[in-house]
């Protein structure tokens, strides 16, 4: 009977044993309080005070120049000189033939060439009694070519970039003044890397001129080129020379002399 009662004792320690091992191990009240962990797959939102990534540009090249050229001149523009002394009456009439664009009708004859001769003179002040520059641009300005202006320029290469931008500026040709002011020609076009009116520093590679004197040319500075004739600033530079300042009388500075058209306001 003892030994049924221990048994019966030592079953119920095991019992209590047993489910105090399977109790939680926090209490009741505390797990009612205790709050889950929420997770979401949701991006964060976004904050005010993070920059945004900085993107960088990459600049716009700038335009490289290219090939340009300008020529007014058209089959039959050219008049010859009929007199030793008559390059700038003759140059008068080639000038009116380069701009006129109307049909208005070609200058060439002989008459009205000595007649544009004495107007030049008449314009002109000199000790050799001829026709100078400052006489050329005064006929031009007279007889509705202008305005022209007499401009001496003391370097080569920004006289020939001064006289390209006037004739695309203007459409009209340019009088050069040849040989240290004893002859003169018409620069009637140009070739240039660059367009005068995109790249201000563009550089003349060719010059379109007009020898009156064609085709005698002198012996001392050279044949003349035939009409329409592109020259390289190198050949050109053979007879385009700086102005000898006691061929006339002046107040320009010596330079290389030119018959400039300006733009109308």
């Amino acid at each position: 009977m003892m030994g049924a009662k221990l048994r019966l004792l030592a079953w119920f320690v095991s019992l209590a044993t047993l489910l105090s091992a399977c109790a939680p191990a926090v209490r009741l009240d505390e797990a009612a309080t205790e709050r889950p962990v929420q997770t979401s797959s949701a991006p964060p939102a976004a904050r005010d005070d993070i920059p945004a990534p900085h993107r960088t540009q990459s600049p716009t090249p700038a335009p490289r120049p290219k090939a340009f050229a300008l020529n007014l001149y058209q089959e039959g523009d050219f008049v010859p000189q009929y007199t030793f002394e008559w390059c700038v009456a003759a140059s008068i009439q080639i000038m009116h033939n380069l701009i006129d664009d109307k049909g208005a009708g070609m200058w060439a004859d002989r008459v009205q060439q000595g007649e544009l001769w004495e107007m030049a003179r008449a314009r002109s002040s000199n000790s050799f009694n001829g026709a100078n520059p400052l006489g050329w641009a005064k006929v031009l300005n007279e007889v509705g070519m202008g305005s022209y202006a007499v401009v001496s320029i003391a370097d080569y290469e920004e006289a020939l970039q001064t006289a390209a931008r006037a004739i695309a500026d203007t459409d009209r040709p340019v009088g050069l003044v040849m040989w240290r002011g004893r002859h003169v020609w018409v620069m009637s076009g140009f070739a240039s890397l660059g367009d005068p009116d995109q790249f201000p520093e563009f550089s003349v590679t060719g010059i379109r001129v007009q020898d009156p004197l064609y085709p005698y040319g002198d012996e001392r500075w050279g044949p003349s080129p035939a009409p329409n004739t592109l020259l390289t600033p190198k050949q050109l530079a053979t007879q385009f020379v700086v102005r000898e300042p006691r061929r006339w009388s002046s107040d320009l500075p010596a330079g290389y002399m030119l018959v400039l058209p300006l733009a109308k306001a």
